[in-house]
């Protein structure tokens, strides 16, 4: 016999639910469940079903709070939004910039010290917002434009649009990454890596006499490409999986895209597994191309993580981009998932060997290099987003725009 739903919360028929203390404890349980769930599987990967029995109930008394999955997802993405807005709100009360965002960012990984203690439960990341349908994406997409534009305004002077636009995604963006790599400090620590990051977004990583002068390396060619090439097949899912995560990047959408029938992808492909471990492969070996390349252009240590970074920013929007986004991870297989994250880690290692060697030679300041090279492996990441935040961004511009502020400082003034 099925579980009844709460005699407290069942309205009459074509009554509006009763907005009790108990239905809202009940509502937000489902809600934070949903959140954890979504985290792991992504929006396609998470059922009802799911969700209703992580709270121990039937899937018929979610659908009373959530009537389809796609409203409870845009509900984890809206609970998100508002937190982060929240903590905007609260950081504006700081007199300037500067003081807003190291504000802010001592309140963000204050939050995540206490949803590691249990504290506070996870909210859902932003990964997977794009995979959502319309009408649900449409009202995401807004508040999170409110939040964007609001952050922006720390951002008016002497800045254009476009340089507003670039500081502001990364600004969202690396606070969005803390996620993936602050669990490696105690809580207790949390509130000394976001000074440390603050300290890096404000005042730059160049030591004396050092500008930002990247020497972009040569273009790599992507490889020959048809429309059923091996290479072809990459770069297709790695853009849908990029705006659709990986359970959104179906077999018949990667076919579609590349205008082929099924039957060829599995020509081409054993299975989808493998066609995302080697999406991972092929952007793991663009990274390490440039950074080998980047050392063998020699200078000092801040002239060979600018380049690195300049040219690995170019190239996601070239014609061999984009890079598989590291949101790509949280729906992944687990032992895929594992694999993946060591080698990122391990490539993210390497920016920081520069910026240690810069500091021995004196062309970077004193800085956790640990956090700065998180830093720089996530603005690079991120990068591949830059077409759908900054109105006509382009890869001969978009390392001035995006990643000279994370060098020089985030309130820099342009200098073009």
């Amino acid at each position: 016999m099925p579980r009844s739903l709460d005699p407290e919360t069942v309205p009459a028929p074509g009554a509006a639910p009763r907005q009790t203390r108990r239905y809202a404890q009940k509502r937000d349980a489902i809600l934070h469940a949903a959140a954890a769930l979504i985290n792991e599987a992504g929006v396609k990967g998470t059922t009802l079903a799911d969700v209703a029995r992580s709270v121990g109930l039937m899937t018929n008394s979610v659908t009373y709070y959530y009537r389809r999955k796609e409203d409870l997802a845009a509900a984890c993405f809206l609970h998100t939004i508002g937190v982060l807005d929240g903590l905007v709100a609260r950081a504006e009360a700081a007199p300037d910039g500067p003081a807003r965002l190291a504000m802010l960012l001592d309140l963000v990984v204050a939050h995540r010290a206490a949803m590691a203690a249990g504290e506070e439960p996870d909210i859902a990341v932003l990964n997977d917002v794009r995979a959502l349908p319309a009408p649900q994406a449409e009202s995401v997409f807004s508040a999170y434009n409110a939040l964007f534009r609001r952050l922006r305004g720390w951002f008016d002077d002497g800045l254009d649009r476009a340089d507003r636009n670039a500081r502001t995604h990364l600004l969202l963006s690396v606070m969005h990454s803390t996620r993936l790599w602050i669990h490696r400090y105690e809580p207790r620590d949390y509130a000394r890596a976001g000074a440390r990051m603050a300290d890096l977004l404000t005042r730059g990583m160049a030591g004396p006499g050092s500008g930002w002068r990247p020497g972009l390396l040569p273009e790599q060619a992507p490889p020959e490409e048809s429309e059923v090439s091996p290479e072809a097949f990459l770069r297709a899912a790695t853009i849908l999986i990029n705006q659709q995560g990986y359970r959104g990047a179906s077999v018949e959408k990667i076919s579609s895209l590349l205008k082929v029938t099924k039957g060829s992808f599995y020509h081409h492909n054993d299975n989808k597994d493998d066609l995302v471990a080697n999406c991972f492969a092929r952007s793991f070996a663009q990274i390490r191309a440039v950074q080998d390349a980047a050392d063998a252009h020699g200078g000092s240590g801040w002239d060979r993580v600018c380049t690195a970074a300049a040219t690995l920013v170019r190239s996601q929007l070239g014609p061999g981009g984009p890079l598989l986004r590291v949101t790509a991870f949280s729906a992944l297989p687990e032992a895929l998932r594992t694999e993946t994250r060591r080698t990122m880690n391990r490539l993210t290692e390497r920016f920081g060997f520069c910026l240690v060697d810069g500091m021995a030679d004196g062309s970077v300041r004193p800085l956790d290099a640990g956090i700065a090279a998180q830093l720089v492996s996530s603005m690079v990441n991120a990068a591949a987003e830059l077409p759908a935040w900054v109105p006509g961004v382009t890869p001969d511009n978009a390392a001035e725009l995006y990643a000279r502020p994370l060098f020089v400082g985030l309130f820099a003034p342009v200098e073009r």
